[in-house]
Parts: C-alpha cells; sequence; structure tokens
C-alpha cells in the first residue's frame, strides 16, 4: 500500500530537538511570519492613526465590509484542500444575491422559503461542479470558470441590467444588520463557520481524507479513500457556503443588481491563497485563510484612511495574489 505524505511545513518535534531558542524561533518564522505581520500592521496604524483606526467604529466596518469576502474565501478554500479551485464564489454570490430578494419581491415567496430555495441551489451548483470536474474529468478551473459565467449570465437574463428592488421582511435585514456584543452578527457567522470547518478538517477522518488527496490524489486511491465522493461533497459545500454568503450581501444591500458580486472574487481567492502560506505553509487551513483576509482587511483600511484612492483595493489586492502564490510555489518546492 502507498503511503501518503503530509505536504505541510511546520516544524515536528524531532526537527526542533537540539535546537536553541534562537534557532527555533526561526524555524517557527516561516509558520507564524504572516500573523506576526498581521499584528504589526495593526499596531503600525494604531500609532499613525490613532483617532481613526483603533476605534470599535473601524472595527465594525471592517467587519461589516469584509465578512462576505471572508466566507467567500472559506468557500474557496474547501475545494483547495482537496487540490482543486473553484471560481464559481464570485460568479454565484452575483446571482444568488439577487434571486434572494427576486424570489420574495417577484414571487411573494417568504424570506425563509427563499433562503431556502437559494442554499438549495448553491448545493446543485457546487454538486454540477463535482460531476464536470470528477466525472466528466473537467480541469476545475475550466470547469467552474464555465459554471460560473452560466450563472453570470443568468443574472443579467434575470435582472435584465436593472436592479431588483422592494420592500422585504424585516427579518431578512436582521439577517445581516443586527449586532450582537456591539459587533454585526455577520463577524459571529464568519467565527462560527470558520470553527466549524477547522473541526472538520483538522479533528475528523473527513478532512484527513481531503488533505490526503489533496497530496497525492493516486496514492489516497490506493488506501482505499473514495476520492470522488469527497472531491464532489467538497465542491457541494463550497456551492452551499457560497450561496449563504450571497443571501448575507442581499440582506446588506437590501437591492439585487448584477454588476455586484464579481469584485469578491480576486479579495476571495487572495484569502484562500494566504492561507496556504501562513499556519500551516503548504498547505491550505482555515485559520491561515481567516489571517489572510484579516491582513488584507486590516491593510487597505488602512491605506484607505491615509487617503489612498478608489484604486488602491484592487491593486492591494492583485499585488497579494502573486506575492501568496510566489510564496505557495516556494513552500511546495522546500518541501520537494
Amino acid at each position: 500500500m502507498q503511503s501518503i505524505k503530509s505536504d505541510a511545513l511546520e516544524p515536528t518535534k524531532p526537527e526542533l530537538v537540539g535546537l536553541s531558542l534562537p534557532q527555533k524561533l526561526l524555524r517557527f518564522l516561516p509558520v507564524y511570519g504572516l500573523v506576526i505581520l498581521t499584528f504589526s500592521l495593526i499596531f503600525l496604524f494604531s500609532i499613525l492613526l490613532p483617532d481613526t483606526f483603533p476605534t470599535l467604529l473601524n472595527v465594525r466596518a471592517i467587519i461589516s465590509d469584509k465578512a462576505i469576502i471572508a466566507l467567500l474565501s472559506l468557500s474557496a478554500m474547501i475545494p483547495m484542500v482537496a487540490g482543486r479551485i473553484d471560481l464559481t464564489v464570485g460568479y454565484g454570490i452575483v446571482l444568488w444575491h439577487v434571486l434572494a430578494i427576486s424570489l420574495q419581491t417577484v414571487l411573494g415567496l417568504p424570506w425563509i422559503a427563499s433562503v431556502f430555495i437559494v442554499i438549495s441551489l448553491g448545493v446543485f451548483v457546487g454538486f454540477l461542479n463535482g460531476l464536470l470536474v470528477e466525472v466528466a474529468k473537467i480541469d476545475s478551473f475550466i470547469a467552474t470558470l464555465g459554471t460560473g459565467t452560466v450563472l453570470y449570465a443568468l443574472a443579467l437574463w434575470h435582472t435584465g441590467g436593472r436592479q431588483v428592488v422592494g420592500v422585504l421582511p424585516q427579518g431578512f435585514y436582521d439577517l445581516s444588520g443586527t449586532f450582537f456584543l456591539g459587533l454585526p452578527i455577520t463577524g459571529f457567522y464568519v467565527l462560527a463557520i470558520t470553527l466549524m470547518l477547522w473541526l472538520i478538517l483538522d479533528y475528523l477522518p473527513t478532512g484527513r481524507y481531503l488533505y490526503a488527496i489533496g497530496a497525492n490524489p493516486r496514492s489516497a486511491q490506493l488506501n482505499g479513500i473514495p476520492t470522488r465522493k469527497y472531491i464532489i461533497g467538497a465542491f457541494i459545500s463550497s456551492g452551499a457556503l457560497t450561496a449563504i454568503a450571497g443571501v448575507l450581501l442581499a440582506s446588506k444591500l437590501r437591492i439585487g443588481q448584477a454588476s455586484v458580486g464579481l469584485e469578491y472574487l480576486l479579495p476571495a481567492l487572495v484569502g484562500a491563497f494566504l492561507g496556504s502560506t501562513t499556519i500551516k505553509p503548504g498547505r491550505v487551513n482555515v485559520w491561515g485563510t481567516i489571517i489572510g483576509v484579516t491582513i488584507l482587511a486590516v491593510g487597505i483600511s488602512g491605506i484607505q484612511q491615509f487617503g489612498g484612492s478608489f484604486w488602491v483595493e484592487p491593486m492591494f489586492n492583485g499585488v497579494t495574489l502573486l506575492v501568496a502564490i510566489g510564496i505557495a510555489g516556494y513552500a511546495q518546492r522546500r518541501k520537494k
């Protein structure tokens, strides 16, 4: 039976035996470097912008603005664990947030039923992506790009290029507009989903199987892991989480328009790729993804408060994505 080799780069206990404290710290620097950089940026901006950055108002703004991106990053992360990519996280949210509103305003459905339908459709699209990748054997980048483009076209057709507007129930608004412990409730959604994914991926057999598939699909299959089932399941989970993000976006915006949503694709992928460069470098992981989203949020917020122009955010996201891919590639080469 062929063995499955881990692709994580965090130091093991035998590797640390006999090392001095400075050597141990140096060994851990690639593991927690991004975490240190995140807290360094928070400290720096707090010193340079004491009246605006280290405030509850700014924390609320960051959580409110970046919660959707955090959910989409976690959504993109799930197939990445199995060595696949899902681009529908950026396209699907366009259609899902439009449908979450139009099902109520056009068809008159209750908001709970509308949310259920949207999430069910997200699950179906994830299942379809899984079939295209695992049964039809289409590369996941191409398959999800094609599916995502179809979803975007459906959103344009459904709206006719116009906004979907109407009076919605207060319960639907409360999905994103409620505050808990003084913070937007969307932040607690992200925390709950993060904890759930962390437990599944790090402590349950499902997570170990997905990591094994991502490390070496052939070896995983030889070890008796039903790779097709788990990869399709990863795409289904990604589709469901993307639909949840679309519902929350609709609740936040209170209008639906096909021009909103695509701008989330790049930062979502950046957050997921950055997640493979920290905590467990060389391996996509939950807390690394959250750190990746956090450093994007902190960096963009600080730069904008310094008077950065409207182009700063896409520039920052694009450069960070290139850096993240470069670091991830270097980490993988070191492992080999």
